[in-house]
């Protein structure tokens, strides 16, 4: 599937490792693709402020990945999450929920630890680090959206429309700045 993503289509997928790396996560999600859209200047033409949608996704990080969605869900059983954060900051620090999850120790990596040998991708001299089953979907999306649209190729609108496509944050943050499945593909695929 990789051999149908264009150049800037790739350079979203390497971008979003690299920003999960530069963050200390221990995979690649949603978010990560996000960001490397908007590093790479994909969302310019819509107008996104880059600074806004970096300070709504930190925010819903710090909410520890919940959307309003389910912040509402939750308000609905009468459970306040800004009261359970606030909490939970009080006793374990402030932004302990935004901390990426560390990464875990293989049994392959203690033992090349072991051998005194280095826990690193070959090709690239840095660690491997995984994607998320939910950035995954994104890329399988993306391939069946430029098929559906009889594209032979996946760019980084199929891949901006396969994020859209999916409910959570990262959609509900775009949303949010005037992002959506349509305004999207009319704006981009003009």
């Amino acid at each position: 599937m990789f051999e149908r993503f264009t150049r800037d289509a790739r350079s979203t997928v390497t971008g979003a490792v690299t920003e999960a790396r530069r963050s200390g996560a221990a995979t690649v999600t949603e978010e990560h693709l996000l960001l490397s859209l908007l590093a790479l200047g994909s969302l310019d033409p819509l107008g996104v402020d880059h600074g806004a949608v970096t300070a709504d996704l930190t925010a819903a990080r710090r909410r520890g990945g919940m959307s309003r969605a389910d912040e509402e869900a939750l308000a609905g059983l009468g459970i306040d999450l800004t009261e359970i954060v606030s909490r939970i900051e009080e006793t374990h620090g402030e932004g302990v929920l935004a901390t990426p999850a560390p990464r875990r120790r293989t049994l392959g990596a203690s033992l090349r630890s072991a051998l005194g040998r280095a826990d690193t991708d070959d090709r690239t001299g840095s660690y491997h680090v995984p994607f998320t089953e939910g950035s995954k979907k994104v890329l399988e999306q993306s391939l069946r959206i430029a098929l559906g649209r009889k594209d032979n190729h996946i760019g980084t609108l199929h891949l901006l429309l396969a994020l859209l496509s999916r409910p959570g944050t990262v959609s509900e943050v775009l949303s949010d700045h005037g992002v959506t499945y349509d305004t999207a593909e009319t704006t981009l695929a003009a």
